[in-house]
């Protein structure tokens, strides 16, 4: 296994109390695979990524437990130094916001150039050289003249490209991609999912893909990991995901996708709102929006029930939601 996430658990120290943000994750991603980790906003999704590429916010983000293994080193246990090494030549991310993580003041040549500069030790003019080769392999037109340009002269499918490059410059065995296209529009986002699953498959890398949006995922994920309220509460094969959910938090999340069939009609939302990770409610976290919700949810927090072989449901009613 290349990645290996262990019942991790993060939490945040803030004035108003501990927001307990990751809640015992545990996951796995291999060499050649796509992992989708889904759920809504708050639900630790970025968090657990920022904790397996050691870049939490510390203070008030804070590892209380677990491990994280990464081609069998424990990252948890690397000095700084060693786990700065791992990052961008081992381990890469891709964030959502393209314009805010991209310097400003750099050319776009300049910042994927630093990779080659850094880690791999390269003149300025052969980096750049490296960083025109890059920009032609996710396919920007003009590379030789756009690597001299900056950010705010690119457009929002153009930037997100750039950010890709810089992720797998150095050819990574994993790379995290957070959101990676939410600010763009249907077309664009195709384009870049297509654009990651080609290069995923050249380089035989493992991709971790966080979203809030199972639309994106269909096509590119073997795997889909849901989470909620800083628990995965379902994990299963892609298709078994779409053909019949075992929580009923997902079949929530597949209900609101849009569908060409439903035309005019009122469009399905989750009822209610994530809750407070100060606050999370006592048993299953769900039960308050939770239309089979019973008296056991209301006490009882679900363990990850083994539906079958690699898919696993924390629902204490896996089997009528199944099956419903």
């Amino acid at each position: 296994m290349l990645l290996e996430v262990h019942d991790l658990h993060v939490e945040f120290r803030t004035r108003d109390g501990i927001a307990k943000a990751v809640n015992g994750v545990t996951y796995g991603v291999d060499a050649g695979e796509t992992l989708a980790v889904l759920g809504e906003s708050g639900s630790g999704k970025s968090v657990t990524a920022q904790a397996v590429m050691g870049i939490l916010d510390t203070p008030p983000g804070r590892i209380t437990g677990g491990r994280i293994l990464f081609q069998g080193r424990d990252l948890l246990t690397l000095k700084e130094e060693e786990r700065r090494k791992v990052r961008g030549a081992e381990m890469a991310m891709i964030f959502q916001d393209a314009l805010s993580s991209l310097n400003p003041v750099l050319s776009v040549g300049d910042q994927l150039g630093e990779m080659f500069v850094v880690h791999r030790g390269m003149s300025r003019k052969d980096a750049r050289a490296k960083a025109v080769e890059l920009m032609d392999r996710v396919r920007i037109p003009a590379a030789k003249e756009r690597v001299r340009q900056y950010p705010h002269q690119f457009s929002g499918g153009m930037r997100q490209r750039i950010m890709i490059a810089m992720a797998m410059a150095l050819e990574p065995a994993l790379i995290i991609a957070d959101e990676p296209t939410t600010a763009l529009d249907v077309t664009v986002q195709a384009q870049v999912m297509e654009l990651l699953a080609e290069l995923q498959r050249e380089l035989h890398m493992g991709l971790i893909l966080i979203t809030h949006d199972l639309g994106v995922v269909a096509d590119v994920a073997d795997r889909i990991a849901v989470m909620y309220a800083g628990r995965i509460v379902e994990s299963a094969p892609v298709h078994d995901i779409y053909k019949a959910p075992a929580h009923p938090y997902t079949r929530g999340l597949l209900d609101s996708i849009p569908r060409l069939d439903q035309k005019g009609q009122e469009l399905y939302a989750i009822k209610g709102l994530p809750p407070n990770l100060m606050h999370i409610p006592p048993g299953c976290a769900f039960h308050p929006r939770c239309p089979m919700a019973q008296d056991v949810c209301r006490t009882d927090e679900p363990p990850l029930y083994e539906v079958e072989e690699e898919r696993g449901s924390a629902c204490h009613f896996w089997r009528e939601c199944l099956h419903g």
